[in-house]
């Protein structure tokens, strides 16, 4: 059984946000398509993450170095650490928040909130992504989000350590820069991820 990833397509990662990716609204947009294509019907389970700090201590900082410590982002509460508008979570079965007291850049480091996003109780309570999948009988995962070189590179590694089979949707991600964006997806093929474009 697959299942889709949507990772941290929020407003702080997308243009205008504290934390911008360029193409990060693109991305919300291409993700909406997808879910409302035929293509997305080999995925039984639909999840998305997002960071959604509180006190993450160093991994935030007013003197960022952008490898360990960032500029505030995705605090809990505010409107940047909600979806992007050009994002459909209509689709969503549970999202899985991280991040509000250390950095966690995996999703699979996150846990239920409980809530759909239209804010009506999901079937489940707190459980880590790993629990909720399994429970569901899920062995292979689909990753799209942001950014490639942090976030989805990050859940990609813990996908394949944990036994997922992982493919990531590369057309459905942005990337920071152009570098780390490289030796991410060079770092994903060889832990054994597939990358599937869709153009």
């Amino acid at each position: 059984m697959r299942a889709l990833l949507v990772v941290d397509v929020q407003r702080d990662f997308c243009e205008g946000g504290s934390l911008a990716v360029a193409g990060g609204a693109a991305v919300a947009t291409a993700i909406t398509g997808y879910l409302a294509s035929p293509a997305v019907s080999q995925c039984a389970r639909i999840v998305a993450t997002r960071d959604h700090h509180v006190d993450p201590g160093s991994h935030f900082s007013d003197h960022p170095d952008y490898v360990d410590s960032w500029p505030p982002h995705c605090v809990a509460g505010t409107p940047g650490a909600s979806f992007h508008p050009n994002l459909d979570t209509a689709r969503f079965e549970e999202v899985f928040v991280k991040g509000e007291h250390a950095a966690a850049y995996s999703g699979f480091e996150g846990v239920s909130s409980g809530l759909r996003p239209d804010g009506k109780p999901a079937a489940a309570g707190a459980q880590p992504l790993a629990h909720w999948l399994r429970e569901r009988g899920v062995t292979d995962v689909d990753i799209a989000g942001i950014a490639t070189d942090h976030c989805v590179r990050a859940t990609a590694a813990d996908a394949i350590r944990l036994g997922f089979a992982v493919r990531v949707l590369i057309d459905l991600t942005a990337g920071v820069a152009a570098d780390t964006t490289a030796a991410a997806v060079e770092e994903m093929v060889s832990s054994g991820v597939e990358l599937i474009g869709l153009g």
